[in-house]
Formats: structure tokens, sequence, C-alpha cells
């Protein structure tokens, strides 16, 4: 089997229907390319996204939402709320055929991960099983790790979600820089428990490493891993269009609050 050909592309920050609508015109770049794409990214404001099952409707309190004038998008990839705030964000889109299937894609990204974020000098472990996976409900992302989700010291740095879709894939992650999850419980409706303290990468350093060193250090792991030629990746105009076009979905009410 030919190896694969991985791309690299860090994005400065955006709004969340941006960010969603370019890692899914990814998606079907992958689709037509054959090409992997790691993609690292933040948020332009503060965003709470919604995992693309996760009850919402009536879930969050929106005059809480908008009075801290938080952004909300709901992402392709499942999963649960997340406040993309103090945190790095990446996005993996690869053709299915040759990315394995579900549990070899994530283990395959996941050994990327360790050794990007080891590379940092911090060594962190893939969480295992224990118990049924929770339900896409009110408790955060952060909450408790589940299987294969990266941990530190037992504490959950980094959740992940994939979604596949007509020969590709797209698996968003978020990695920690520092906590602010716990605020999430103030946005819903009905009164939440506080969240056991995650891990984070300002905590395991002593310091908050800056997005393009993190983005730096996971391209390293890809090329020494996956590519050695790995390579830039530069927006073609059509990606670029696809899109701009798929920002109007993402903006849309009856998406973000279909559920």
């Amino acid at each position: 089997m030919a190896k694969a050909i991985w791309r690299l592309l860090v994005t400065p920050a955006a709004g969340g229907a941006q960010n969603m609508a370019l890692d899914e015109a990814l998606m079907t770049r992958a689709r037509e390319t054959g090409e992997f794409t790691l993609r690292v990214y933040s948020w332009a404001t503060p965003t709470l996204s919604l995992g693309r099952n996760q009850s919402a409707r009536r879930v969050y309190n929106l005059d809480r939402i908008r009075a801290r004038r938080l952004g909300v998008v709901r992402r392709p990839t499942g999963g649960r709320a997340i406040l993309h705030h103090r945190e790095i964000t990446y996005s993996v889109t690869a053709p299915v055929a040759d990315a394995g299937d579900l549990h070899e894609s994530y283990d395959r990204i996941n050994r990327v991960l360790v050794a990007g974020l080891e590379r940092l000098g911090v060594r962190t472990e893939i969480a295992a099983p224990a118990g049924r996976a929770a339900p896409p409900g009110a408790a955060p992302c952060f909450d408790l790790p589940s299987a294969g989700e990266l941990v530190l010291d037992g504490r959950k740095l980094a959740g992940s979600a994939q979604w596949r879709s007509d020969g590709a894939l797209l698996q968003h992650g978020s990695i920690l820089v520092e906590d602010d999850q716990s605020a999430l419980a103030e946005l819903t409706l009905e009164p939440q428990r506080s969240i056991p303290t995650p891990a984070t990468l300002a905590g395991a350093l002593g310091h908050s490493p800056a997005p393009e060193n993190v983005a730096g250090a996971l391209g390293e792991a890809v090329k020494a891993l996956e590519d050695p030629r790995a390579e830039p990746l530069f927006l073609e105009p059509e990606i670029r269009a696809r899109a701009a076009a798929l920002v109007v979905q993402y903006e849309d009410d009856a998406w973000t609050w279909r559920r």
C-alpha cells in the first residue's frame, strides 16, 4: 500500500461558522484528492460548540450566552459541548479507504497527537475504556475522558470526535491550554454539577505555549510517523469557495438549534 500523503495547514483565528465550514470543505478535498490534512486553528471570539447530535434547545440559556457575548456553532462531528477560548483546535480530514476503520483511524491520529505533545514536553496517555461512552447530554466534553482520548496524570487534556460521510472522514479535537471549561455549567437552564479539573498545557509546562509552537510540534510528528514529505497546504480557490458556501449552513439557527 502506498504511503499516505499528508498536508499541513495552520489558519488564523476565525468565527465558529467559518471554522466548521472550512473543515467540511477540507473533508471534500480529502474525498477528491486522497490526501490527509492536519489543520491547527483557533477562534476569533469565545465560542460554544455543540456536538452534531447533542440536545441544545431546552438545555442552554440563550440570555446568558448572549450576555457573555459567546458565539455558538454546531459541529458536523459528534461529542459534547466545548468552550473554544483558551484551547487549540485540530482537525484531520482523510479518505476513509486509507485511514482505516474508526478504531484504527483514532489510534493513528492519537499517535500523532501523543508524539507532537511529547515534542513540547508534555507526556500524555490514551485513556482506556471505562464503561459505556457518555451520551451527548448537557455535561461538557471535558467532564470525563472517554476511551481513546488523551489524558495527563489521569485527567483529560484533549477531547476528539469523528464524522464519516461518503468516503471521507473529519476528526475534530480540542487541546486545552488553560482551563475555563467549568464556565459551561453556568450556561445551562438546569444547574450542573462541577466537572473534574482537566489537564492543561499551561499546567504541564508552567506556561501557555504559542499556537504556532503546538502546530509546529504536531506537524513534525506527522512527518516522523506518517509522511516525511508532508508539505504546507495552500488553500486553492475552489476550497475557499466551498467553505464560503458552507458558512450559510453553520450560521443557520435551524442547524445550530435543531435539537
